[in-house]
């Protein structure tokens, strides 16, 4: 059951990855060819069954062609192999191109965000520092409002020290501190609206690195990128070399399996056309089970000798009541033991 079910599921393994190659072969021909794209579907149809023709008649009929004819339809295989190749890596690298202009665009987004972003922190900095610079000129504002608003002169006739208010002192500095204090007041507002833009940035960019990631098909491909430090353009390169130069060369040897798959299972047929008769094969030898009545006899042999041993007589004597036993022992073992029946 098993060798009739072989041949079949090769010829269905060897079927739908000819005819997948030859889609997307036949399609990315007619990407690469796009203003003749109907007559290139045509061709490359065409050129695909010819080579499944091919490959399957240069394998049945390899001692009956001409050495020429050989060399030819062999090369016409390797260029129709190395065409369907071709287009493979057309389709896959358009695929390809369109996921990694997405890529793009998400990350130029990115940047314009972070653009941005950096401008407003630079604002920021800016406005903070005048901010610190506002709040010494404060202090110091109101140290000099508290000590400087007054004046003081000697009465010559009293020579009493006479303490007198300087209103104009007075004016000026806090004129100062409230035009000092509302433009404080002015940056501080400024700072706390440059914050929360700084944050919405940032979770804007966060919104837009987790849909990139989500909608992304190029994961694998960008993690293996990070992993090796290569740039993601040559990791997807290498993935699709790997995927031509498998696909195509499996389905000729698919095709080649299937058609000897099915040959082994013909009969091979005698001179007078008649199917031969498998030859039948002589089973292993087994060996031959001990006889119990020479097992038994051995076993009695063997009391003999112990019987003897226990008779209590001169080492000699025993030795040579014991040898012709042992020898009877030995040969009947011999003749026991490790026959083979055929």
């Amino acid at each position: 059951m098993k060798e009739k079910f072989l041949p079949w599921f090769i010829l269905f393994c060897a079927l739908g990855l000819s005819i997948t190659a030859a889609y997307y072969s036949v399609m990315g021909l007619s990407i690469l060819f796009a203003s003749v794209a109907v007559p290139v579907i045509v061709m490359g149809s065409f050129l695909e069954i010819s080579k499944i023709a091919i490959a399957t008649y240069l394998h049945d009929q390899w001692k009956k062609t001409l050495t020429g004819l050989k060399i030819y339809l062999t090369l016409a295989l390797i260029v129709l192999s190395f065409i369907t190749s071709l287009g493979i890596y057309g389709l896959l690298t358009t695929g390809f191109q369109e996921n990694i202009a997405k890529m793009d665009i998400g990350n130029k987004q990115i940047a314009n965000v972070e653009v941005k972003k950096k401008r407003f922190e630079e604002i920021k900095t800016e406005l903070t520092t005048e901010k610190t610079t506002l709040d010494k000129d404060i202090s110091q504002l109101r140290t000099a409002l508290s000590s400087n608003t007054t004046t003081q002169s000697v009465d010559r006739k009293t020579g009493q020290l006479i303490t007198k208010a300087n209103n104009g002192n007075r004016k000026a500095f806090e004129s100062q501190l409230k035009e000092a204090q509302t433009r404080r007041d002015t940056i501080s507002f400024k700072i706390e609206n440059l914050n929360d833009s700084i944050t919405n940035l940032d979770i804007q960019v966060l919104d837009m690195e987790s849909k990139a990631e989500l909608g992304n098909e190029l994961g694998a491909v960008k993690y293996v990128s990070e992993i090796t430090g290569k740039p993601v353009k040559q990791i997807a390169n290498i993935f699709i070399l790997l995927i031509i130069f498998v696909f195509d060369p499996l389905a000729i040897i698919l095709v080649i399996a299937t058609n000897q798959a099915f040959k082994n299972l013909k009969p091979v047929m005698s001179i007078y056309g008649e199917p031969k008769e498998p030859t039948p094969i002589d089973p292993l030898p087994q060996p031959k089970q001990p006889d119990p009545k020479v097992e038994e006899e051995i076993q009695q042999l063997e009391n003999e000798i112990e019987t003897i041993r226990r008779s209590g007589a001169i080492g000699k004597r025993i030795d040579a009541a014991i040898s012709p036993i042992r020898e009877k022992i030995n040969s009947l073992r011999k003749k026991n033991d490790n026959q083979i029946e055929y």
